[in-house]
């Protein structure tokens, strides 16, 4: 008569803690991946007079051999433009360049040229202040 017996149910905890770390993992890759440009923020150049900006829609990063990248994307200038002319609000898109602080002064005025070529206005650059 054994199979008249009422069992009582179990919760499994094994599977339960699987899918927690899982969850937990995947948070803080997503956690991480929506800080933008944090390798380039210690090769800012420094300014005295820098202010303080709401969070750009769009950050573009200039590394010192002339390189360009944005959303983790590494783009030429034509690339660049053709990206910034796609965004859907152009005349209220702000664009950060956020440049080491040894690339050159050509290669900002490619980025920057990109800009204007897309209808871009609102360009900023990114500077950490001088002690």
């Amino acid at each position: 008569m054994r199979y008249l017996e009422v069992r009582k149910g179990r919760i499994e905890i094994i599977p339960m803690i699987d899918i927690m770390l899982f969850l937990l993992v995947f948070f803080i890759m997503i956690t991480l991946r929506m800080i933008p440009a944090t390798g380039i923020a210690s090769q800012l150049p420094q300014s005295s007079t820098t202010q303080d900006l709401p969070h750009p829609k769009i950050v573009v990063t200039l590394f010192a051999d002339g390189a360009i990248e944005t959303d983790g994307q590494k783009l030429t200038i034509d690339d660049l433009t053709t990206k910034l002319a796609s965004e859907p609000d152009r005349e209220h898109a702000a664009v950060t360049i956020a440049g080491a602080g040894t690339a050159t002064l050509q290669n900002l005025l490619a980025v920057m040229d990109a800009c204007r070529k897309a209808g871009i206005v609102q360009v900023g650059l990114a500077a950490k202040e001088a002690k």
